[in-house]
């Protein structure tokens, strides 16, 4: 029964800048076995290859020749292209196929089978691998190995072809073992770890995301519901009409308001108009009420006696009979 391959520990490397796709073929491999200038290499002779193949077409349709200097198979920011990461495995005789095709139908039915697949959104790849009989995700942008349950493992994949990732299966011959030492990873984002290493940095770190959270939450103020900030206001209202002797629930300033524009309108038709006092006194003074002054003699009202004559009348009568 064979051991297990580099000595239980788990190869795993963390992004830098765009290298993705070189982190992507070494947890294939696990080991540091390429570096980018080995796939830049390698997208450079594709490239060649490919432009002297379409030189060689133009040539035999007498067309124009398609020569350009732009690389098909590495970006300027350092992306590489699926065929540069297929030339690179099979350097090591592994298969890069598409999962889709029907040379790989197994693996859509028991993906658990089968040993490492190859995931590709845009400008970011990343490696499925199982490494002594454990599934792992080697996302660079982990910082460490995620571990997959098999059950997980076939939703996991289902989940990326849903949101559109495009899933290659590696098949073939894989290292056993790593030809470079620990020490000698000196490439500044490799590393080795033991699986329950890899499992407490992944705990960690969802536990530090957990606490952000919480964190920014704690920090917002909390909102007080609607109903409630109704409800502190009609109570310092009602204090407030306590205090003026008003009645909660009622208006006094409506009522009031009311009450003098009718008295307003009484006064207009009976006394005479507002004064005009100064310029515009008499368009932003009130409604003028009734005084009594010195030169104006109160007026007695009169009150009927039992047979309708006036009081006055019946005093004078009562003397002149005297």
């Amino acid at each position: 029964m064979e051991g297990p391959i580099n000595g239980g520990m788990l190869y795993h490397e963390v992004q830098e800048s765009k290298l993705c796709a070189v982190h992507c073929v070494n947890t294939v491999l696990q080991g540091p076995f390429f570096s980018e200038f080995d796939l830049a290499a390698l997208a450079s002779d594709l490239d060649r290859r490919e432009q002297q193949m379409m030189l060689e077409g133009s040539h035999a349709t007498g067309g124009d020749a398609f020569l350009s200097e732009e690389s098909f198979n590495v970006s300027m920011d350092g992306d590489f292209s699926i065929q540069v990461l297929q030339k690179a495995l099979e350097v090591w005789d592994l298969q890069v196929i598409p999962l889709h095709s029907p040379v790989a139908e197994p693996a859509q039915v028991d993906p658990e089978l089968e040993n490492a697949f190859i995931c590709h959104l845009q400008d970011h790849w990343f490696c499925i691998r199982k490494v002594n009989g454990e599934w792992y995700n080697f996302d660079s942008l982990y910082a460490a190995p995620e571990h997959l349950s098999k059950f997980y493992l076939s939703a996991y994949l289902d989940t990326l072809k849903g949101f559109g990732w495009s899933i290659f299966l590696v098949r073939g011959n894989f290292p056993k073992e790593c030809p470079m030492t620990s020490g000698e990873a000196t490439n500044g984002y490799g590393q080795w770890l033991l699986p329950e290493d890899a499992e407490r940095i992944i705990k960690s770190c969802n536990s530090g995301q957990q606490q952000q959270h919480n964190q920014q939450q704690q920090l917002q103020p909390p909102r007080t519901p609607p109903m409630e900030e109704d409800d502190e206001l009609n109570a310092a209202i009602a204090a407030s009409l306590r205090e003026s002797g008003g009645e909660v629930g009622t208006s006094g300033n409506d009522h009031d308001d009311e009450l003098e524009a009718a008295i307003a309108a009484s006064l207009k038709d009976s006394s005479p108009a507002v004064v005009n006092i100064g310029n515009n006194a008499a368009a932003t003074a009130p409604p003028a009420v009734a005084t009594l002054t010195g030169n104006t003699p109160p007026v007695t009202p009169a009150t009927g006696g039992k047979d309708g004559t006036s009081e006055n009348e019946s005093k004078n009568s009562t003397l002149q009979n005297k």
